[in-house]
Order: C-alpha cells, then structure tokens, then sequence
C-alpha cells in the first residue's frame, strides 16, 4: 500500500508541474500583446539604423527618401492590423540582419554592397504562434504502470484522485487481501482435516484384524514374552513394602516399631506348579541379591510333569517366579555359576562367571546347566556314561580358580569328578573316594560336600556312614590326591546330611572351623585339620569342639550366618528354624520360628539379613532376622574367646 500511495502522489506533482507550465505560457503570451502597442511608435528606420550600423545608414536612406510618401500608410495599415504581426515581422526583420554578423568564421571585411533591388512594396500578413509543451522525460520503473502514466497525462481530471477516493481503493485492496487470507486459511484447515482424516481411516483398518490374525498375535511367542515381562515389572512395583502415603512431618517416633523382630516371617513363596513337590536344595545369587534358586523333587501324582523343576524367585515380586527350567530327574542339588567367585576372598582376581547360568546335580548322575537368557530346558548337560556320574549326586560345588570357575561334584559311589562350565561332554579330571577300612565295599557314599573359604585344592566331605573325611584333589608335600581316611573327623551316628565351613571376615579368622548336620538330632561344630599337613601313620579320630543337641528330630541342615561370626542357623524335621547365638549362649538357640511341615534347607542371602527356608510343603519361607545382620564390633573377640575355650 505504502507503494500505491508513493505513486499516486508522483503522479499529482507531475500534474501539478504541468499546470504551472501551462499557466507560464499564457502569462508569457499575454505579456507579448500588452508590448506591441508599444513598437507602433518605434520609427522602423531607427530599428533598422540600430540593427545594421552606418554602413546600411546611407542604403536606409535612400530607401526612406524614395519611399516616404507611400511608407506611412503600410505603417498605418501594419499598426491597425495588430501588434501581434507587426511584432512577427520586426522580429524577423532582425533575425536576417544579424544573422550575417553571427556566423562564426565570417570575414571581417566590409561586405560588399547588397545588389540594387527594386523597392518592396509592404503587405498585411497573418502569423500563427504555436505552444509546444516540453518533451516530457519518461522513466520506467516496475512499480509504476506506464499505462497508467500515459493515461494520467492525457486526462489529468482521471488521473487526479481524492482522498476518498484513494481511501476506498486502499480499503479496497485491504479487504481483498483479507478475503485472500482467510481463503488461505480455510483451505490449509481443510486439507488438515482432510489428512487426519485419512490417517484416522488408515489407523481404524489397521487395527482392523481377521480371527485368524489376532489368533497368531496372541498365540506368538514374542506376545507371550513381551505380556510376562511386562507383568513382571508391574507385579515387582505393586509388590514393594513401602508406605507412599507417609507423612514425615506428622510421622511421630515409634520405639516399639523401631525394634525390629528376631525371626520374622516376611513372604510364603509358592506356586502351582510345585505342589505336591519338596524342596532339596536352595542358593542366593550373589550377583542379584533378590534373586533365589529352589530345586524341586519330582511330584509323584503327576506323571505328565517334568520330574525335576528349579525356579528362581525373586524376593520382591511374590506372586510367581521369574523363571522355571524343568529337569529330566530330580534335582538334588543347585547353584550358581558365580557363587565361588563371591565366597572366596583368593578368588577376586578370577575370572567372573557367568552370573545368569545355574548348575545342577541330578538324582539320575547327570549335571546340568541352565541359562535365565535361554527357555526352559538346559543348555548343557553331562553325558550318561561310566566317564562321568552313573549314581545320585548329592554333591556339589563350584570353585572358582585363576583360570576359570568350575563344579566339582561327588556322587554317592564316591567318584569326584571336575567339570568345566563351558564343556560338560566329559569330566576335566576324576578322582574315586575309597576307604579300605570299610567291610564290604570301599566305595564312600558322599552325601554333602563344601570348600574352606581360603582353599581350593581340599575339601571336607560328609558320608551317609556319619563320618567326615578330608580330601585332597592333587598330589603335595606329604598328602596323596584322594580320600585321607586316616583323620576321620567322627562323632555322627547317622548320616551327615549337611557341612559347611565358616566363611571368612575382616577381623578375624574362622576358616577353619565347620559344622555337620545330622541325622542323630545333632549339629557339631568341628575345627578341620590343615590340608597341607601329612596324615597320621595310624587312623585317628577327630574330636567336635562342641555338640549342639537341643534337637527333636532329625536335623537336615546348618549354615553359618555371611556376617556375624558367631552366629548359625539350622533346620530340622519338625519344622523348626533355630537361629543360634554362641556368644550369648552354646546349649540353646537364641530364636527359633516353625514352620508346618519339615524344613529341608535353608540359606542367607549374601548381605546376611534374610533366611530363606523350605522343606516337604514345597513352599518357601523368608525369614528377617532382625538385628543380627548388624554384628557389634566385638563380636569377633568374643566368639574367638568362646571357640578357645570349647577346644580347651
């Protein structure tokens, strides 16, 4: 617009200067009429005497001398016609005398005298003036049309616009744009409503699926995978215990909440799958430290079932298991992969194992290996030849070494065999456990195996005859590779159903003391021999540094607590989980918890703060032991006053 009215007023300045031009002529015009009255009295000899000089004086006068009496009434006649011609012709007369003296390069002689003429004889003539308007000057510009130009001066009462004028056509020009934007508008929405349309049509048919499509969808693996994972993270955060509507500032002190349970019951974990199933066997994961592996007996009312199960419960999501691996024959013993390398302080420059795989021993003699990463079934299984297990292993433990980790298990034949993780189609290395003391055989039925924290090349095994016995895996100073029965360490009167060493701790060591569980309704508490030390000429029994036997039934297993060193657990037929303080008191335990049925096993986690337990039900029992999972600073002395004074 700013450009429409920059135009509008050029084109009224040059109207304006038009006008004025215009007026200029006729003022010019008017001012020559008013003059010519005036050269009627002017004498034409003085204006010709004027314009020629001397040297036409005596030409001028002869021709006035001759002409005289007739030159008055030319004059007379030449007046009365108007000033207009006379003035015309006075100029002209002028312009032809001066033009000979106004050409350049003329002689500067005397011209010679003009030629004798005959005399003129003066007449009346009309001269027309025309009015020549200046050549206009016209410059293009793209802003300007010269059309309109042209137009403007020729009709300049067309060309000239007034404000109202000029004021409607930009009012105009403003409502046409106007219009055209919201033309722009409405058709950029339209074609917006358009678009999500269709996309909304594309969207509707593609959700649009056949019976059959949506019966693939569901029924695919990767359906069924994406829903249990899922799940299982929805069901881990509905299952945190913890209270999101506390309000801190109004929240008083509460001495009796603050005073935590010895014992406590924190979780049932159960599932259908394992009804009518027993528990054999429970591991934590050190790595995880929520997650627990349960090996399972084989249901006897189920016969379509896989006969052996492991799961791996997760202490924080209750309500079903994070996995389950099925097992051709029951599973008598489980573990994981990378369990050595977190009990054993020699083992931390060792390669890490490989914290999803588990291991398992087998009631059929077989050893296998499952991955959390693979489906069910194991990845890897040992061979049913006489080159490995041909009987139960009730055995097992995994070591870890500077090379890499691996099992050793012992079958109830007495054949020890060292597997490696990643090859289980044959045994690394044998090894068979014989006693020649015995009557009939001198095969050793092993029935539980477990390693000092600080040794790898020794171990302590338990047999179904109620004796102990060390045995060395390689040949050394002094001690043959294989069962030293010379030093039994005996006291049972049944069968050893568990042994476990002391795991080690930064104020003191306990290495060496351990403690069998037996079928007599008795735990010992034993202080094994050095590994490296040769054995006695003749066979010498081992005396227990002290016998536990505040029991009423049959005592299936015993562990020591991972942080306090005077602290253990145990678990016997009637249901009872007895947690035993020695520095408090070594006849009875300290607390105890039942359960319904007999508990078979039972494990800490690794920060020493829970027990898991489970026995004949199938369920698994989650225990809180309050504050003995935080030791005082001198419970390490006072437990190594205690143990000094039972070996006294």
């Amino acid at each position: 617009m700013d450009h429409r009215k920059e135009e509008l007023e050029k084109k009224r300045a040059k109207l304006a200067e038009l006008r004025r031009q215009r007026e200029e002529r006729k003022r010019q015009a008017m001012q020559t009429q008013d003059a010519a009255p005036r050269l009627d009295a002017i004498d034409i000899n003085d204006l010709v005497n004027s314009l020629v000089g001397d040297r036409a004086r005596s030409d001028s006068n002869s021709t006035n001398a001759m002409n005289s009496p007739d030159l008055s009434a030319p004059l007379s006649r030449e007046a009365s016609a108007g000033g207009r011609e006379r003035a015309g012709t006075a100029a002209d007369l002028a312009a032809r005398a001066a033009s000979p003296l106004q050409m350049p390069g003329a002689d500067t002689q005397p011209p010679p005298p003009p030629p004798q003429r005959a005399p003129h004889a003066f007449s009346t003539s009309e001269l027309v003036v025309f009015d020549f308007a200046p050549r206009e000057r016209v410059m293009y510009n793209k802003e300007v049309q010269t059309a309109d130009a042209a137009a403007g001066a020729d009709s300049d009462a067309a060309a000239l616009l007034t404000e109202a004028e000029v004021a409607r056509r930009v009012g105009e020009l403003r409502e046409r744009d106007a219009r055209a934007a919201r033309a722009r508008s409405e058709d950029r929405q339209r074609r917006d409503a358009e678009a999500a349309e269709r996309d909304a049509q594309r969207e509707a048919e593609a959700r649009r699926l056949t019976d059959a499509q949506r019966g693939s969808i569901l029924g695919s693996a990767a359906f069924a995978g994406f829903i249990d994972r899922a799940a299982r993270v929805v069901e881990r955060a509905l299952d945190v215990d913890y209270d999101v509507t506390v309000d801190y500032a109004r929240a008083a002190a509460d001495a009796a909440a603050d005073a935590r349970p010895q014992l406590a019951l924190v979780a049932t974990l159960a599932d259908e799958r394992m009804r009518g199933r027993a528990v054999m066997d429970i591991a934590w994961s050190p790595r995880f430290p929520e997650l627990v592996a349960v090996a399972y007996s084989r249901n006897a009312a189920a016969p379509n079932e896989p006969d052996g199960l492991v799961a791996v419960w997760n202490a924080r999501a209750r309500s079903r298991p994070e996995f389950v691996f099925h097992a051709p024959s029951e599973v008598l013993q489980v573990a994981f992969a990378a369990a050595a390398a977190a009990d054993a302080a020699a083992a931390a420059s060792a390669p890490a194992a490989d914290p999803h795989l588990l291991v398992g021993a087998t009631y059929s003699g077989q050893l296998l290996l499952w991955d959390m990463r693979a489906k069910a079934l194991p990845v890897l299984r040992t061979p049913l030849t006489a080159a490995g297990h041909t009987h139960p292993v009730f055995a097992l433990s995994v070591v870890a070494s500077a090379a890499a980790p691996h099992v050793v298990s012992v079958s109830s034949d007495g054949l020890a065999c060292t597997w490696q993780l990643d090859m289980l189609a044959q045994p690394h290395d044998t090894l068979e456990l014989a006693n020649a003391a015995h009557a009939r055989t001198d095969e050793v039925s092993v029935t539980c195996i477990d390693f000092a924290a600080d040794e790898a090349a020794a171990f302590v095994v338990g047999t179904a005859e109620g004796a102990a016995y060390a045995v060395n895996r390689y040949d050394r100073a002094g001690c043959k590779a294989g069962l030293n029965a010379h030093d039994a360490y005996r006291g049972h009167s049944a069968p050893i159903n568990a042994l476990r060493f002391h795991p080690t701790t930064a104020a003191g060591d306990f290495a060496d003391l351990f403690l069998t569980a037996s079928s007599d309704w008795s735990v010992r508490l034993w202080r094994a021999r050095p590994p490296a030390k040769p054995a006695s000429p003749a066979p010498a029994d081992m005396r227990a540094l002290h016998v536990f036997d505040a029991f009423d039934d049959y005592v299936y297993d015993a562990r020591w607590s991972p942080v306090h060193p005077a602290v253990f657990a145990s678990a016997d037929a009637s249901g009872r989980l007895a947690l035993w303080n020695l520095n408090a008191d070594v006849e009875l335990p300290a607390h105890a918890a039942h359960a319904p049925r007999a508990l078979h096993k039972l494990a800490w986690d690794r920060p020493g703060r829970r027990i898991a337990a489970g026995g004949a039900d199938g369920l698994l029992y989650l225990y809180d032991v309050g504050d003995l999972a935080a030791p005082r600073a001198d419970d390490h002395a006072r437990f190594a006053r205690v143990v000094g004074e039972l070996g006294a």
